[in-house]
């Protein structure tokens, strides 16, 4: 078994780092695990030379750099790898809160364990967002403490049984018969008082110092020694601050020959002799919000005698007497702890003992062993998922289908435009393609589910389409919040995307009266066809006109106009192609998939070839381009993608992908070409996380969608537009998910048949 560790790497002053170097030995040690076995180190350092790593190190990833995390994605699934050790925390990866490393993840074909190092009970919303995917491109993901259990079940919704806990380990040593530390300052003919680990504000190495002049009035010999570095990080940004206020604060109290600071970064077996010539050890941090703490299982594992604040970790780890507990920032507490544990050697030893046996279990070896078991039984599920047959469409990813959000953005008067986070924007007020759309949503949420709640909605946005139509057919787009109009006369995407809505209508009517309500504003509309000049305001009246003919198959006048609308399309297509360029123009800009799927619905009507050719050739370019990575990569709003031109990847909007989803389905009606089922899947799983930046742009809480997708996040608030694009997406999905189960029935029919 290969194991390739993601983390940061010793030489870096860093207790990840400390934990994975143990944790791979502990692990590699064993006969089934190869000797080839490796790691790839997360830098702090643009410059690949500032750390001289040991030889297992095999790549290096630069925190910031996006593209080192794609890279080495390539080179553990190159590396004849088995599986990956994730270490977590979100400091030590790139991007906001760490997001980068969703990208390293989504791209590793191999199983993953991810050990978590902190969980946090508050999380914001991006940070839970990163626990949820990582939880969900992880196999197991192992914990240290059963706080972390509770808080991963109830706060993050990860199943429990994806759940392992594993505690820290500790170095396999036993106290040496000559230990030097005890024999040197400061420790000889002292009382000791001990805290180790990289220094900063929040350690809370303070209330220590202020209880020290109790301590020494009742030991006059007792003295405060804080070994290790200050943390890297705070010697940027602040120097040694912290240090000096601690020196000046000692100095204040007339205790500063009893404190000692010892400022190195040590190995394990200089600390293990370090925490044998302590008295008592002590951590003393300032809120319970630590989930795991290395530096108190060394402690416990070194059978020290701890005292410590009751933070989440230490409330586990020193319970049934294998420590002590003191409040938080008690300074008077901590000193009558301590001259009480001074003064009862006994109790001391008892503390000590209880410790000592504990640490066993907690040892490297052991740990190592149950982290073994995990990553085989990972390899093995792996193995038995690739080998069961599955439906192209996993209904269980799916989110159930929820109006809530659009409720909340409906009024009487129709669907307000925008939203600040999940609450509607009334400042914006309404526009028409929004309105076109959630008409087309009711439409299908009660052809589906034959919902009353989306009945109730129809005629809302019909009246505003209504309420927008002009005496001569053309429609205006924008209205205030106070019902005044703002424009004239609306876009050509505003006025196809209603032609779309009205024809979609008109095919799917639930009664007579709502199909002659749109029959009238349809062919009202009818004379402004011919005035179309740009290539989505003709794509998306085609697509209208096209479910229109599906009801009114023989209405000559409607069937001439459709096939006049489909020219322009055409002759964009011949006039721009050339090479390697498949496409309608010379750079592909906003809601390109709408255009192959115009010409998909032509010769669905009149079945002419050439535009089922056009479609089908221009959509295996789009596909080539945006899909190429197995994920859903839409042409990004921000600088498109010109002929030749490296494609911008952001600002990338839903509309693009509501798009795909509905050419990818047209095409598998018209071609039964299972391919298309696989994209539709792979881009309608864009909103739930499978991007560029594996974050979900859909809103578990809200049931809302975000409004984009940015370089170093989403978009999140939570429009009409982005919201509707996700629910008429999911609507196509279940709809396609009905004709795959209705192909595999027929297979199972047909293999029964043989059978019998």
């Amino acid at each position: 078994m290969k194991i390739a560790y993601i983390s940061t790497s010793l030489p870096m002053e860093c207790g990840i780092a400390t934990f994975n170097a143990n944790l791979a030995i502990a692990i590699n040690q064993h006969d089934a695990i190869s000797k080839d076995s490796f790691v790839i180190a997360l830098s702090d350092a643009e410059d690949l030379k500032t750390h001289h790593y040991p030889k297992e190190v095999k790549y290096i990833i630069r925190q910031n750099n996006q593209k080192d995390y794609l890279r080495a994605a390539n080179y553990i699934n190159t590396s004849q790898v088995d599986a990956c050790v994730i270490e977590h925390e979100f400091g030590i990866y790139g991007g906001e809160s760490g997001l980068y490393l969703l990208t390293l993840m989504a791209r590793i074909n191999k199983p993953i364990i991810t050990i978590l190092h902190t969980v946090l009970k508050q999380p914001n919303y991006i940070q839970q967002t990163i626990i949820q995917q990582i939880a969900k491109r992880s196999a197991n993901i192992v914990v240290m403490s059963q706080k972390a259990i509770g808080f991963l079940t109830s706060i993050y919704q990860v199943p429990k049984e994806k759940i392992k806990y594993i505690e820290h380990g500790v170095p396999d040593l036993e106290p040496s018969t000559h230990n030097p530390i005890k024999a040197a300052y400061p420790f000889k003919d002292n009382k000791v008082l001990l805290t180790f680990g990289l220094i900063s504000r929040g350690k809370g190495l303070e209330t220590v110092v202020e209880a020290l002049p109790q301590i020494v009035k009742n030991h006059p010999n007792a003295v405060y020694v804080v070994l290790g570095n200050t943390h890297p990080g705070v010697v940027k940004s602040a120097g040694e601050e912290y240090r000096d206020s601690l020196k000046r604060l000692a100095k204040k109290l007339n205790v500063e020959n009893h404190l000692v600071f010892v400022n190195k970064f040590v190995d394990e077996n200089e600390l293990y002799q370090y925490l044998s010539a302590t008295d008592v050890y002590i951590t003393p941090y300032l809120n319970e919000a630590q989930i795991t703490s290395g530096t108190l299982s060394y402690a416990v594992g070194a059978g020290a005698t701890v005292i410590s604040t009751p933070y989440w970790h230490a409330q586990e780890l020193l319970a049934q007497k294998r420590g002590l507990l003191f409040d938080f920032k008690n300074s008077q507490q901590l000193a009558v702890m301590v001259n009480e544990l001074l003064e009862q050697p006994e109790k001391l030893s008892e503390l000590k003992y209880n410790a000592y046996q504990y640490g066993l279990s907690l040892r490297w070896p052991n740990i190592g062993k149950k982290y073994i078991k995990v990553l085989q039984n990972a390899i093995v599920d792996r193995e038995k998922s690739d080998l069961e047959s599955k439906s192209i469409i996993d209904v269980d990813s799916i989110p159930t289908f929820n109006l809530s959000h659009i409720r909340r953005l409906t009024d009487d008067t129709g669907i307000v435009q925008h939203a600040k986070y999940g609450i509607p924007n009334l400042k914006e007020g309404y526009c028409l393609d929004d309105n076109a759309r959630a008409l087309i949503m009711a439409l299908m949420a009660f052809e589906q589910y034959k919902s009353k709640e989306s009945l109730d909605l129809l005629p809302i946005y019909l009246s505003y389409i209504q309420y927008m139509q002009k005496e001569d057919g053309n429609f205006r787009n924008f209205l205030s919040f106070n019902r005044n109009y703002l424009d004239e006369v609306g876009s050509e995407d505003s006025f196809g995307r209603t032609i779309w809505s009205l024809g979609y209508l008109i095919n799917y009517a639930p009664n007579n009266s709502y199909k002659e309500f749109a029959d009238e504003l349809f062919l009202k509309s009818v004379p402004h066809f011919a005035q179309l000049q740009h290539l989505r305001g003709v794509a998306n009246t085609m697509i209208g006109v096209h479910h229109y003919l599906k009801v009114n198959p023989h209405d000559e006048r409607i069937i001439n106009e459709f096939n006049q609308l489909a020219v322009p399309l055409i002759d964009a297509y011949l006039d721009n192609k050339s090479g390697d360029w498949h496409w309608f123009e010379q750079k592909m800009t906003y809601d390109n998939a709408i255009l192959p799927l115009a010409l998909l619905c032509h010769y669905e009507i009149n079945k002419n070839v050439q535009s089922l050719n056009i479609a089908l050739e221009a959509l295996d370019f789009l596909t080539n381009k945006t899909l190429a990575f197995g994920f859903l990569n839409p042409v990004g709003n921000d600088g498109w993608l010109e002929k030749n031109s490296a494609m911008a990847l952001y600002d990338q909007q839903a509309i693009e992908t509501m798009a795909m989803v509905l050419v990818y389905f047209k095409a598998y009606e018209i071609t039964k070409d299972v391919k298309y089922m696989h994209h539709l899947y792979q881009s309608y799983l864009w909103f739930l996380g499978e991007n560029s930046l594996n974050l979900p742009l859909y809103d578990h809480e809200t049931k809302g969608c975000a409004d984009g997708l940015q370089p170093h996040g989403v978009n999140r608030n939570q429009g009409a537009e982005s919201t509707l694009a996700y629910l008429i997406s999911h609507l196509v999905v279940f709809k396609a998910l009905e004709i795959e189960y209705r192909y595999l029935a027929d297979n199972k029919l047909q293999e029964d048949i043989l059978e019998n």
